[in-house]
């Protein structure tokens, strides 16, 4: 019986030793993983990428949907939750992120509802409140979780209350895939092909 119980925890632990790790996407040092949990569904990378100001890379960033989409329609109709998540890969004073997001709500405060603006207004001074604002490392994680809302933490932590406007997130996305986006070559990224994402982050 014991030898038998030693050869059957042997034979697991080999299965463990050979057990593939989790796929997952490379950029910069910045690992982000082909599929994530979120609000129970699995969801997969729809696109990754680097964020470029002038020549400095700022952030990888990926998209998380339940299916892959190809066009910022299709994501924006997406049911389900989704999930945006940045990496910086420099320091960004909390100053600087609420400047880009004042600059973004003056391009595009015409096709935003009164309310979404005032969401948005909310997470810029959340991250201007942050003593060192926004440093290398620090993942932020913005999801979608119907029933709730839109959930938005720093580094595991709750930066806000959950905002049950979907109008917001869309708004949030389109920051990033909207008509004027951040950065025109991260938008394609986060709308690529597993290959291609692949490719771009090679």
């Amino acid at each position: 019986m014991i030898s038998r119980f030693r050869t059957s925890l042997a034979a697991a632990a080999c299965a463990l030793a050979w057990a593939p790790a989790m796929a997952s996407v490379n950029m910069e040092g910045v690992a982000l993983d082909e599929s994530v949990l979120v609000a129970g569904k699995n969801l997969k990378l729809n696109g990754a990428g680097i964020s470029f100001r002038l020549i400095f890379k700022v952030y990888a960033m990926g998209l998380y949907l339940l299916d892959r989409k190809a066009t910022v329609q299709d994501v924006l109709a997406t049911d389900g939750p989704r999930r945006l998540v940045i990496t910086m890969l420099r320091d960004v004073s909390g100053e600087d992120f609420n400047e880009a997001i004042l600059s973004f709500i003056s391009n595009e405060a015409s096709s935003m509802q009164a309310k979404s603006i005032g969401h948005v207004l909310l997470l810029g001074k959340a991250i201007a409140s942050q003593p060192q604002g926004l440093r290398k490392g620090d993942t932020l994680t913005m999801d979608w979780v119907p029933g709730t809302g839109t959930v938005i933490e720093l580094n595991k932590k709750p930066l806000t209350e959950p905002m049950r406007d979907i109008a917001f997130y869309n708004a949030l996305l389109n920051i990033w895939l909207g008509d004027k986006p951040a950065d025109p070559a991260l938008k394609t990224k986060l709308l690529g092909r597993p290959a291609q994402v692949r490719a771009a982050v090679n």
